[in-house]
Formats: structure tokens, sequence, C-alpha cells
């Protein structure tokens, strides 16, 4: 029997528990089914008797990393019985403590979830970044609840989509609708050649990422680092950028593939202003999904940009 674990975490009095209750609460989720919830720490909210009542729910709190090892995990399973699990977890554990973890038979992830509070995001990224980027990059939905109009949105989900393009990226207000935003970009879509400043190359991929449609038939110029790899087909290159995600010593190359008669004369890591068509196309690349892909239209030399790194 199959057992999904549903994990979501956060930082503390971050809305974990809040999100966790109002899931239960679905009967579409927890309808038929036996839940056993996991509380790997204690917030200001509390799980309601009554919730986890109509939930057909057990609550099971730890209060320490020891507890929470394999031979718990196969206790809950023989003791409860569980068809379905909600795990609250403790981001300050580690994540890989969490993948490493041996789960009884049957049990596997099906989704992970961060929960965030946005009116204190900047606050946690400017302290505890690393922690916080080791969640989102394991996540499959990222939500930023009480959300505002003064929520910077739009640079929030870039910084999200950076670490992991495959996340879900939504904002809450404290009234539980979501929140609507224009995602703003500094360059102009209508032009003939849009062109994408050095310091707008991070804002441009993200949104060819999440829009490509936006660029299908575009012509662009960029300035970008060479890539030529061996499992790149012939004549096609990536002109690039080196992006951090996390900090100085978490960096991902990042670019789309480019179509281009010059590829033989370009080397390896140098510099070039491309002038390029966007076409969407499925590629093996991109595991048959839909993306951009650039045909060159022109490529000269350029100068090393002042700053190297791209940020979002």
């Amino acid at each position: 029997m199959k057992i999904p674990v549903f994990v979501i975490h956060g930082f503390l009095e971050g809305g974990k528990t809040r999100f966790a209750l109002e899931t239960l609460a679905d009967e579409y989720f927890s309808g038929g089914e036996r839940n056993l919830i996991l509380a790997c720490e204690e917030g200001i909210e509390e799980y309601d008797d009554e919730t986890l009542k109509q939930a057909n729910a057990t609550l099971v709190m730890l209060e320490d990393k020891s507890e929470f090892n394999e031979k718990f995990l196969a206790a809950c399973q023989k003791k409860y019985k569980p068809t379905q699990i909600v795990l609250e977890y403790n981001c300050m554990w580690g994540m890989d403590f969490l993948r490493d973890m041996y789960m009884p038979e049957g049990w596997f992830v099906a989704q992970v979830i961060t929960v965030v509070d946005a009116s204190t995001f900047d606050v946690y990224l400017k302290n505890m970044k690393s922690i916080f980027m080791e969640m989102a990059k394991d996540s499959d939905l990222i939500i930023f609840n009480r959300s505002s109009d003064d929520t910077p949105a739009a640079a929030y989900k870039r910084n999200m989509r950076a670490v992991n393009p495959k996340a879900q990226v939504v904002f809450e207000k404290e009234d539980g609708t979501v929140l609507e935003f224009e995602e703003e970009l500094p360059f102009d879509l209508e032009a003939e050649v849009v062109g994408i400043e050095d310091v707008d190359y991070g804002i441009w991929y993200i949104d060819a990422m999440d829009h490509p449609e936006r660029y299908d038939g575009k012509t662009l110029r960029f300035t970008a680092m060479v890539y030529k790899g061996r499992h790149l087909p012939e004549g096609y290159f990536v002109p690039g950028r080196m992006a951090m995600t996390c900090c100085a010593d978490d960096t991902a190359f990042i670019g789309f593939l480019c179509r281009s008669s010059y590829v033989d004369r370009l080397k390896q890591r140098q510099w070039i202003t491309v002038t390029a068509k966007a076409h969407m196309e499925k590629r093996p690349e991109y595991n048959g999904e839909e993306g951009i892909v650039l045909h060159s239209v022109n490529i000269r030399k350029a100068e090393k940009p002042e700053e190297e790194l791209v940020y979002f």
C-alpha cells in the first residue's frame, strides 16, 4: 500500500500549522483517510481537537531531533496504520537529515510545501539565506502568506524561481485570497530588437522560463558567456551567465539553447553579444518540454561585464 507523505516546512511562526489545519479541514484532502500528523515543533498556532476529529487525524508531537528516526517512524506505522501523513518539519534540523531518513515500506514523499511569512521574509533571507534556499530547492509549492500590496512579490518570485524553476509560487493575503500583482519588465517587448541590459539578464531569464510565449518570434540582444558542452547537439551552444542562487559559493549557469552556424568559431567561456530570434520548441534538452530556443542572427565579441554574477 502506498502512503503519501506531505512535507510542510518553513521557519518558526511562519504559518505552517495554520496551513496544515486548513488542508486537513478540506474534505477532498482528508475525507476517508486515516491521517497522521507528525509535528516537529510547536508554534503559536495549535491543532484543535475538533479539526483533528473531523479529519480523522492523530497528532504526534516531537520535541527533539533525536526522536525523529527510523525506529520512531516504524512504530508510528505499526500503531496508527495511517493512509496519509502530514509532516510539519523543523527546518533547523536540516534538509539532508530529512532526505536521508529511511521511511517505512510504502511511505513516499508526495509533495513538499514551503510556507513563508512574507512580512518577515527579508529578515530571514538576510540571516538564514542558505537554510531557506535549501528548503526552496526541494519544494513543489512555495506559499508566501500574510502578503500585502507592499510585498515585493515579483522580486520574491524571481528569487524562488532562480533556485527552483519547477516550484509553484503563490502569494496569499491575510484573508486567504491570492495577491494579484503586475510583473513590470525593465525592457521593451514591443521593440524591433529587445535589448537586455547586463543587470536585467536574471529578470529576463526567469520571465522567459515562466512565460516563454511572450518571447516567441521576438529578436533579442544581450551579452553572455559561451558554453559548449559535449551533450549539446551539433550546431548549438548556450549563451548564458553565472547566477548566484544562494550565496557566492552556490552559483549556477543559466541560459537557453542557441543554434548558430558559427559555433565552431566560438571559444568556451568567451564573452559575446548575441542577437538572436527566439522560438518556442520542444527539445530533448528541455526534457521534451517546450522552451525558448534562440536562432542567432549576429554574434560579436564583447567585453566581460563589470559584474559577472547575475542576481535576482
